[in-house]
C-alpha cells in the first residue's frame, strides 16, 4: 500500500506545539505516513498580505487531507496595521484562511463531536431530585453546514447603489430602514442553498444511521427565520419522511437549545444547524464535556475526498510564548483520530481513542485546564501536565 502523505499546517500559536505532539502520537500508535508542510496564519498575512498562499492550497490539492493546528484573527483595522509597509498600498484585506479554505474546497461538511469521557473533572454536573449529583453522558454529534449563511461573505458596508436600490424594493427594508443614511448601513446576508442544505442534512441522517443515533436534531430559528431556517426544516421533514423513518426528527430554536443543553443533554443525539447556529450549538455542547481542550472538528467534502481536521480552539498566543508549553493537546489528537475514521484507519482512531480515555479516566496526568487552575506559565511546577507530558502518559497507554 503507497504510504500517505499528510499536510500538516501548523499556523499561529499554539498550534504548532499540539500539531507537533499529535504527530509523537500517531507514530507511536502505528500510523505510518509521509507528512509536508503548508503555510497558513497571520506571519503569512503580515509579510505576503495572504494569510492562504496559492502553494498551500496546491498541496491540499495534491494531497487531499490535513492537519491543521490553529490561527490568528484580528479585526480590519488591526489585520491592515500589521501589515509589512510595502503592502500597505494594494487595498488588501484579510479574510479567514480557514474560511477561505471551506469556501475552497467545498469542504461544506463541518462535523463537531462532543462526547464526554468517563472521569474528566470538567464534565457537566447537574443537581437531581433529594440534591442529588448526576453527571448525564453527553454524546452528541453536530452537523454545521460550514459555506453557506452568515459566514458566506456576501456583505456590504455602505453599499452599492446596485445593492441598496435592491434592498429598497423590500418593503421591511424600506420600512425599517428606508429613512437611514446609506453610508450608515451594514449588510450581511445569510444566504441557503437546496443543494448545500440536502448535502447537511443528509450527512446528518447518514451519521445517526450509521452510529445508531435514534434521533436528530435541526436547531434553526423557522418562526422567526422562515425563508432560511424554514426552508431548511421543511427539506428535513421530507428527507426524514422519504429515507429516514425510523430515525426521529426533532426542532428545536437556537435560542432554548442553549437553554436545554445544560438541562438534559443526554437526550440529543445528532444536531444540524446553519453555519452560525451551528458554530453556537457546537462551542456549547464543548463546554459539557470540559471546553475547547477537547473539542475536534472535521471539514470535508465526501465528493472530492478532501478533508481538514482541526481543534476548535484558537492560537491562544499568550501561552505560545511559554517556556513550557501547558496547553491541552487533546483537542488535537481527536482531530486527528477524525482523519484517521475518514482515510478508513478506524482501528488506529480506536487505539488513540482509548489511551486517552484511559489517561483520563485514571486521573494522574491532567493538564493546567482539567485541575481547573489559571492558564499561568508556573502551573506545570504545581502539578499540571505539561502538553508534552500528556502526550507521553497516552502513548504509554498503547
Amino acid at each position: 500500500m503507497t504510504k500517505r502523505t499528510i499536510v500538516t499546517m501548523p499556523g499561529d500559536g499554539i498550534g504548532r506545539v499540539v500539531l507537533d505532539e499529535t504527530l509523537r502520537v500517531l507514530e507511536a500508535a502505528g500510523f505510518d505516513a509521509d507528512y509536508v508542510e503548508g503555510d497558513i496564519g497571520w506571519e503569512f498575512w503580515k509579510t505576503e498580505g495572504n494569510p492562504l498562499p496559492q502553494r498551500t492550497i496546491d498541496l491540499i490539492a495534491k494531497h487531499k487531507v490535513a492537519l491543521f493546528g490553529a490561527i490568528t484573527s484580528k479585526p480590519k483595522d488591526a489585520a491592515f496595521d500589521e501589515l509589512a509597509p510595502e503592502l500597505k498600498e494594494k487595498n488588501l484585506v484579510y479574510s479567514s484562511p480557514i474560511v477561505g479554505l471551506r469556501q475552497h474546497f467545498g469542504l461544506d461538511i463541518c462535523l463537531r463531536p462532543t462526547k464526554s469521557y468517563l472521569g474528566n473533572p470538567l464534565n457537566f454536573i447537574r443537581r437531581g431530585q433529594g440534591d442529588a449529583i448526576e453527571e448525564p453522558a453527553v454524546d452528541a454529534a453536530i452537523f454545521r453546514q460550514n459555506t453557506e449563511g452568515l459566514y458566506g461573505g456576501v456583505e456590504w458596508s455602505n453599499p452599492e447603489e446596485q445593492v441598496y436600490d435592491a434592498l429598497m424594493t423590500h418593503p421591511k427594508f424600506v420600512k425599517n430602514f428606508g429613512a437611514t443614511p446609506k453610508e450608515e448601513i451594514s449588510v450581511s446576508t445569510r444566504i441557503f442553498t437546496k443543494r448545500g442544505t440536502e448535502r447537511i442534512l443528509r450527512a446528518a441522517f447518514e451519521h445517526a444511521k450509521k452510529y445508531g443515533y435514534k434521533s436528530v436534531t435541526l436547531c434553526e430559528k423557522p418562526n422567526v427565520i422562515r425563508e432560511t431556517s424554514g426552508m431548511m426544516y421543511k427539506m428535513a421533514q421530507q428527507i426524514q419522511a422519504a429515507d429516514y423513518t425510523n430515525i426521529e426528527l426533532w426542532n428545536t430554536n437556537i435560542d432554548a437549545q442553549m437553554m436545554w443543553l445544560t438541562k438534559n443533554p443526554e437526550n440529543y443525539g445528532v444536531i444540524v444547524a446553519g453555519n452560525m447556529f451551528g458554530d453556537i450549538v457546537s462551542d456549547g455542547f464543548a463546554g459539557l464535556i470540559g471546553g475547547l481542550g477537547f473539542a475536534s472538528s472535521a471539514q470535508m467534502n465526501p465528493d472530492t475526498g478532501i478533508g481538514v481536521f482541526e481543534p476548535t480552539h484558537g492560537s491562544a498566543p499568550k501561552y505560545a510564548d511559554y517556556e513550557v508549553s501547558i496547553v491541552n493537546p487533546i483537542a488535537m489528537i481527536e482531530s486527528a483520530c477524525m482523519m484517521l475514521d475518514f482515510i478508513e484507519e478506524q482501528a488506529v482512531a480506536k487505539k488513540i481513542r482509548k489511551a486517552v480515555a484511559d489517561v483520563i479516566e485514571e486521573g494522574k496526568t491532567k493538564t493546567y485546564d482539567m485541575m481547573k487552575m489559571s492558564g499561568r506559565a508556573d502551573v506545570v511546577e504545581k502539578g499540571a501536565a505539561s502538553t508534552h507530558q500528556m502526550a507521553d502518559a497516552i502513548i504509554a497507554k498503547f
